[in-house]
């Protein structure tokens, strides 16, 4: 009987071994703990300042503290086990907008712990009013001329869709702008950034166009991500709901002229002390189809140069940029001259390339033509028929930009190639071969274009609007600051690297 006893004792050890208990080393059974996780304390405020404060979690298991990489508040631990004091770091909120965010502290089996941190928002401060709208001419820092600068632009790359979004900066699906996602730019191979910037939804009213002085502050903000890395940064007025894209008529070219005038005044005087690694940029796309429009356009352009000279400062030096009509090659060719400048050799004059449209932006075929999905001569497909691209290709490229070489770089006035990209599409409806196929298109494009702008004088910015996905031209994960198409970056680099200016 006793042996029976003691083997039924030791059947049950065993089983509840099995469900969780251990033993020590005496023999005693010890069930083991529950996992514990505490936070001490779990709110935070911050000023619009930004700063740090600590909290210190006791647990007895592995713990997490779960947060998005862009948000303006971060600790200086994820992950650990145990006992530890975390310190978290506000970034300056320079908007006039209190904001919130959570984080949640978790471990299996435990319960999860929520962390609420509140930032105050900052104080809107104005421009100092005592600025004066000229100070003496500055030449510190401003050696380059148009062409010594150029040449130092070695590939740019676009902030599209962010800082020119209608609404907000996030308004078209894309995460605020931050200097880690310069740095990653810059780490890719660019080192120039063109910033498309919005102004007109950032006036205090449409009388005195006064800008909201949070919004230069935020505009400053980006700017200096760009400069602090030794990135050069073209800071431009986009599209901007079209007041003057859209009206380079004479009927509209005093009203937009003084709007011009009073919107650039206030540019021209908040980035005065900034060096040559700042360049202003007067409109984007202007549109402009005929000789009449053209000249109306020119009096924006003398507007824009003539109000950021009489500034002062290092503005008397700054390499300015004039768009061509439409910044479309031919009509520039054809329509545009350049403004006078009381400074010698300081312009450049921009242009923008999508040719061919069927290849870079066509979403769905039009009556007009199809779109093509292979690009460059040693690209198309033998099954590819109508979607192989049929005009544009290495040839086109070449016989456009030696038009910009002849009209203003063989003149000593290099051109600002200020977007191009072809959109990404997705195949695999069809053969695996024709997506790799349509991938070679687009990075050989890339390397294509950026070699022989590069060649023709002309300074490439690639238009990375954001997402990596189809229907786009995104290269980073603006989320993560990661590589998201290593191969198009692959191309632009190349033709980075092989291209040589003629200056």
């Amino acid at each position: 009987m006793t042996k029976d006893i003691n083997r039924w004792i030791y059947l049950l050890l065993v089983v509840l071994s099995i469900a969780g208990c251990s033993s020590s080393n005496n023999g005693t059974i010890i069930e083991e703990p529950e996992a514990t996780l505490m936070a001490t304390p779990t709110t935070f405020s911050f000023t619009a300042d930004g700063g740090t404060a600590s909290f210190d979690i006791s647990s007895n298991t592995t713990w997490r503290i779960n947060f998005n990489s862009t948000d303006w508040c971060k600790p200086s631990i994820q992950s650990t086990k145990g006992n530890a004091t975390v310190t978290l770091t506000a970034e300056a909120n320079s908007t006039t907008e209190e904001r919130n965010l959570s984080m949640t502290l978790t471990a299996d089996g435990a319960e999860t712990v929520t962390l609420q941190c509140i930032q105050a928002a900052a104080e809107e401060e104005p421009v100092d009013p005592e600025s004066p709208d000229t100070v003496d001419p500055d030449m510190t820092g401003m050696d380059s001329n148009a062409e010594a600068l150029a040449a130092k632009l070695y590939l740019g790359w676009n902030l599209g869709n962010t800082l020119e979004s209608i609404g907000s900066e996030t308004a078209w699906g894309n995460p605020k702008a931050t200097s880690e996602l310069i740095q990653a730019v810059k780490t890719a191979g660019f080192n120039a950034v063109r910033v498309p910037c919005a102004w007109n939804q950032y006036l205090e009213d449409q009388t005195t166009y006064k800008i909201k002085d949070t919004w230069l502050a935020r505009v400053k903000e980006v700017v200096d991500y760009c400069v602090s890395n030794n990135v050069y940064v073209i800071l431009n007025i986009h599209w901007d709901g079209g007041w003057l894209e859209n009206n380079c008529t004479v009927v509209a070219k005093d009203g937009v002229n003084a709007k011009q005038a009073a919107i650039w005044k206030q540019i021209a005087k908040y980035f005065r002390d900034y060096d040559e690694y700042l360049l202003f940029a007067g409109a984007n796309e202007p549109n402009a189809d005929t000789q009449e429009q053209a000249d109306v356009l020119k009096t924006y352009m003398q507007t824009f140069v003539d109000v950021v000279r009489a500034t002062g400062g290092k503005n008397t030096y700054r390499n300015l940029i004039i768009p061509g009509p439409n910044t479309d090659i031919d009509k520039t060719n054809d329509l545009m001259s350049l403004p006078t400048d009381a400074t010698a050799n300081r312009l450049m004059a921009e242009v923008h390339y999508y040719s061919p449209w069927n290849f870079c932006g066509l979403e769905a075929d039009a009556s007009w033509g199809k779109m093509f999905y292979f690009w460059g001569a040693d690209n198309h497909m033998t099954d590819g028929g109508d979607r192989n691209a049929s005009w544009g290709e290495e040839d086109y490229v070449d016989a456009q930009f030696k038009k910009m070489k002849t009209k203003f770089v063989d003149q000593g006035v290099p051109v600002i190639l200020g977007e191009f990209a072809p959109i990404r599409r997705d195949l695999s409806a069809y053969d695996a071969s024709w997506q790799q196929k349509h991938d070679d298109s687009r990075a050989w494009f890339s390397e294509y274009v950026v070699k022989q702008a590069k060649a023709h004088g002309m300074v490439p910015f690639y238009w990375d609007n954001g997402p990596t996905s189809a229907g786009a031209s995104g290269i980073f994960d603006r989320t993560t600051n990661a590589v998201g198409d290593q191969q198009l970056l692959d191309g632009l680099t190349r033709g980075a690297a092989a291209g040589t200016y003629p200056f």
